[in-house]
């Protein structure tokens, strides 16, 4: 069995072979978090590229035929890789803070471990030009056997506001009548109001809308001279009538496509609830126009989601075909982190199509699963494959990626290597960066001795884990997982991390309120 696993040392490569070859002779069984599902056939190749072959582990072999011991599904034949599209979203971490907030549990299908853990600062070495570094280290996690890796990628730092290119944005501002309630329509217009005042006068804007049917209040206009007609057109919106996003995505593109601004930075931003009731309401039948606009022109989609009832599935679809990310905003202060700090992010691309994958040394790893992308998993085989769509990243984000891995009884040595795949976002030529970490970079506690941000990663995780049912090895109740963040918060003065304990304590308590037996739900020591 042959497979492309990035670039690894001579000796990594015999030693594999040596102990694969074992592996295969004694018929031991590893968990496989790559393996190609029905979820991936359809999303796998978003560009039109036939879907894959099932692969060896999680394909129909996985479906019909593995087994399970201790709660982890094994599939035959083993697989030490992991394959899965770079993701920047942190509209699910953002949605679950709001409905916490407001006295109720998230519903655990809206919660994405990924955007949970990619919502925080990660302190990682950055690299002086184009492209990625690869950061791996680690941690035990109390659990028998059982450590955290973490997986970190970092781009260049954004550039100054005056250093990056011009900006055609065009917002497609959802004003149908559920956008009346507070915290949706009057913050979008709000926040609309604070990047007028951050645009430069050399960026241009156009401005859609839409309830039932969408219209253009704006065509594209160079911010010059026009910052007053700006807020005049955003101050006249009024929420009214039904929801059709697929005549507002339309509308939205055919303006961005029309006053498209060749050299600059031209993008959709989308700012709505996403709850469609009217026109096209499945995301296939409002993403073909998306699809298109990208492919042809570039044209990429942010998305803005607020309120309290929020469509986030459909949101991620829209966004993920649109080659773009979603966020979430609750209120000004985080309106402001977006539109201020977060934007020029979002503004421009270091690497199109970016994918990781991650390959598990079988002479030291004996299981391991990636927390969360469930919805960004790629087919092995297809990690080399540029037709296959991968993730965008811009310059300033940080991608985080965390894994659960069981090591082998006196494991010594290689335990992962990292590689990194992206297309330049100009000439589209591939690039790759690779990464490993041993068993000694890992071997620490990770509450005792673990760095502070990899605390803090963990805590987003086990958080997020816990929302979705718990099973993590090692997963502290979330009474504890707050005293942690708490901490956490003082050690590192972040307040997002402050944030993060507020929020961990809320669902505490709502949690312990529901059981009614005073424990707070989570359980420990099993895995999916």
């Amino acid at each position: 069995m042959e497979r492309r696993t990035g670039k690894y040392a001579a000796k990594h490569v015999r030693a594999w072979q040596r102990a694969l070859g074992g592996v295969l002779v004694g018929g031991v069984l590893l968990t496989g978090c790559s393996g190609t599902s029905t979820r991936q056939h359809a999303a796998a190749d978003r560009r039109g590229a036939p879907a894959p072959a099932p692969a060896a582990s999680g394909g129909a072999a996985d479906r019909d035929g593995a087994k399970k011991r201790d709660g982890l599904r094994e599939s035959a034949p083993p697989d030490y890789l992991s394959t899965f599209a770079l993701d920047v979203d942190t509209a699910s971490y953002g949605y679950a803070r709001r409905t916490l907030a407001d006295g109720n549990l998230p519903e655990p299908g809206t919660v994405r471990p990924e955007e949970f853990v990619n919502s925080f600062r990660q302190g990682y070495r950055r690299p002086a030009g184009n492209g990625f570094t690869v950061n791996l280290d680690g941690a035990r996690t109390g659990a028998d056997g059982w450590s955290l890796v973490r997986v970190g990628l970092a781009t260049r730092a954004a550039p100054a506001r005056a250093e990056r290119p011009p900006a055609a944005l065009t917002f497609v501002v959802d004003i149908s009548g559920s956008m009346a309630e507070p915290g949706r329509l009057d913050l979008v217009k709000k926040s609309l109001g604070i990047l007028t005042d951050e645009l430069r006068d050399d960026d241009s804007v156009s401005l859609v809308t839409f309830s039932d049917k969408a219209r253009t209040l704006l065509p594209m206009t160079r911010l010059r001279d026009h910052r007053g007609t700006i807020r005049d057109r955003v101050g006249s919106m009024e929420p009214t009538d039904s929801t059709n996003l697929e005549a507002g995505v339309r509308r939205g593109y055919d303006e961005a496509v029309h006053g498209r601004v060749k050299g600059a930075n031209n993008r959709v931003v989308l700012l709505s609830d996403a709850l469609a009731n009217t026109g096209a309401t499945d995301a296939e039948a409002i993403l073909e126009r998306i699809g298109t606009a990208r492919r042809e022109y570039g044209i990429t989609l942010f998305g803005v989601g607020v309120g309290s009832d929020y469509g986030d599935a459909l949101m991620e679809q829209l966004t993920d075909k649109g080659d773009g990310h979603t966020t979430y905003i609750a209120d000004e202060t985080q309106a402001r982190k977006v539109f201020v700090d977060q934007l020029p992010a979002h503004l421009r691309l270091t690497a199109r199509d970016a994918k990781a994958q991650v390959a598990f040394d079988p002479g030291t790893v004996q299981r391991f699963k990636l927390i969360g992308y469930e919805n960004r998993k790629v087919a092995d085989e297809d990690f080399r494959n540029d037709r296959v769509d991968g993730g965008e990243v811009g310059p300033g984000h940080t991608v985080t990626a965390l894994y659960a891995v069981r090591l082998r009884d006196g494991a010594d040595g290689h335990v992962a290597t990292a590689t990194v795949r992206w297309l330049d976002p100009e000439t589209r030529a591939p690039h790759e960066r690779t990464g490993s970490v041993t068993t000694d970079a890992i071997d620490g506690p990770l509450w005792d001795g673990g760095g502070k941000r990899l605390q803090v990663t963990a805590v987003a995780a086990y958080f997020s884990d816990a929302l979705r049912g718990g099973g993590l090895p090692g997963a502290p109740g979330l009474g504890e997982l707050a005293t942690r963040a708490d901490e956490l918060a003082s050690a590192t003065e972040d307040d997002s991390v402050r944030k993060l304990a507020t929020a961990i304590g809320q669902a505490d308590r709502l949690k312990r309120g529901r059981d009614g037996d005073g424990s707070d739900g989570a359980r420990e020591g099993e895995m999916d």
